[in-house]
C-alpha cells in the first residue's frame, strides 16, 4: 500500500501543480497579477480539497512522526476530507462536467483533481485509515468546512463580482436560488458523511 499511497499523493500534488501554473500563465498572459491567481487558485473547494487530500497522503507516506503528521492522519481528520473529495467528484460530474470541454494540461488537471484524485484517496481511505472510531458527532465537525466555504465565497463574490462556480453565482441566480442550490449540495454532503460513519462501523474489526 506504500507504492499506492505515493502514487496518490503524486497525483494530487501534480494535478494541483498543473492547475496553478495555467492559472499563472494565464494571468500573466493578460497582465493580471500573480498574487490575485494565488488567491483565486485557492479560492475553489476543488483545489483546498485536493491540497488536504495531498497532504494526508504525503503524511501517510512518510515515516518521520510529528504533531502535524499525527493530526492529518487521525481517523476523524482523514474521513472529513474522504467525505469532502467524494463531494468534490460527484458535485463537478453532475453539475460542471457538461459546461466545457478542456483540453491539454487542462485535461489532465481536471481528470486528476476530480475523478482519479476521488478514488485514488477513497481507497487509501478504505484501506489504511482505521475504522471503528468514527461517531455521529463528527459530521457535525466536517460540515464545518463547507459553511464556511460558502459563507467566504458569497462575501468575496459580493466584492469582486466574481462567485467560483456558476451554481452559486449570486449576478446571475439570486440568493433565494444560490441558497436552494447551496441547500442541495450540503444535503448531499451529509448523506455522504454518514455513509462514511456507516461504512467505519460496518468494517471495524471485530473484537475477540
Amino acid at each position: 500500500m506504500k507504492r499506492l499511497v505515493a502514487a496518490a499523493a503524486l497525483a494530487g500534488w501534480t494535478g494541483l501543480v498543473i492547475q496553478q501554473y495555467l492559472i499563472f500563465y494565464s494571468r500573466w498572459e493578460s497582465g493580471a497579477s500573480l498574487l490575485g491567481g494565488l488567491i483565486n487558485f485557492f479560492s475553489f473547494f476543488t483545489v483546498l480539497t485536493n491540497t488536504l487530500a495531498a497532504v494526508v497522503l504525503s503524511y501517510a507516506w512518510v515515516d518521520r512522526d510529528s504533531a502535524a503528521k499525527r493530526f492529518f492522519l487521525e481517523p476523524k481528520v482523514s474521513s472529513g476530507v474522504a467525505v469532502s473529495i467524494v463531494v468534490v467528484s460527484l458535485a463537478y460530474n453532475l453539475l460542471l462536467r457538461h459546461l466545457w470541454q478542456p483540453e491539454g494540461f487542462q485535461f489532465i488537471a481536471d481528470e486528476l483533481l476530480h475523478d482519479v484524485m476521488p478514488v485514488l484517496f477513497f481507497i487509501y481511505w478504505w484501506r489504511c485509515v482505521p475504522k471503528g472510531n468514527l461517531q455521529l458527532k463528527h459530521v457535525a465537525g466536517w460540515v464545518i468546512y463547507p459553511l464556511v466555504y460558502f459563507g467566504y465565497v458569497l462575501l468575496r463574490g459580493d466584492l469582486l463580482g466574481q462567485y467560483q462556480y456558476p451554481f452559486i453565482d449570486v449576478g446571475t441566480l439570486g440568493y433565494p436560488q444560490v441558497f436552494v442550490n447551496a441547500g442541495g449540495i450540503l444535503v448531499g454532503f451529509l448523506l455522504i458523511a454518514l455513509a462514511v460513519v456507516g461504512l467505519d462501523r460496518f468494517l471495524k474489526p471485530p473484537q475477540i
